[in-house]
């Protein structure tokens, strides 16, 4: 488990080097979660936190041996203060990945793959079947 673990840190180390090289970005813990490498970080900004993801797909599109927890709580806390309307007050959007289902997807957001649903009835428009989601399509995350 050991080498495993260094063998997925090395792999993503460009994207821990990245957090780190942030200003105000916090590399809060990173970590084995099953056979994955669990990546926990503030990002100061929605703009910081999509950057941080941008390198993460640098390093491999699909990170199927990735689970990545990065929050963007000053952007959050600016739009729950009644600051200007933004697109970060509403619902958080997600890529649909190769190899993903919806199980897959609401383990990573919520922390229980039975929570599905919620994903579901918040993209009634855009995912009629759920057992036919498809890479490329953006889910509204609730």
């Amino acid at each position: 488990m050991a080498d495993k673990f260094e063998e997925l840190k090395a792999k993503y180390q460009s994207v821990l080097n990245f957090i780190e090289q942030q200003q105000n970005a916090n590399l809060q813990n990173v970590n084995m979660e099953g056979d994955k490498l669990l990546i926990r970080a503030a990002a100061p900004s929605q703009d910081v936190k999509n950057k941080i993801w941008d390198q993460i797909k640098l390093v491999d599109p699909s990170y199927s041996d990735l689970i990545a927890d990065i929050s963007a709580p000053e952007a959050a806390a600016a739009a729950a203060a009644g600051g200007a309307p933004s697109v970060a007050a509403g619902p958080r959007t997600y890529t649909v990945q190769a190899g993903d289902n919806l199980s897959k997807i609401s383990k990573h957001f919520y922390g229980d793959p039975n929570q599905y649903m919620k994903i579901v009835n918040a993209n009634k428009e855009t995912l009629p079947d759920p057992d036919k989601i498809k890479p490329g399509m953006e889910l509204n995350i609730p």
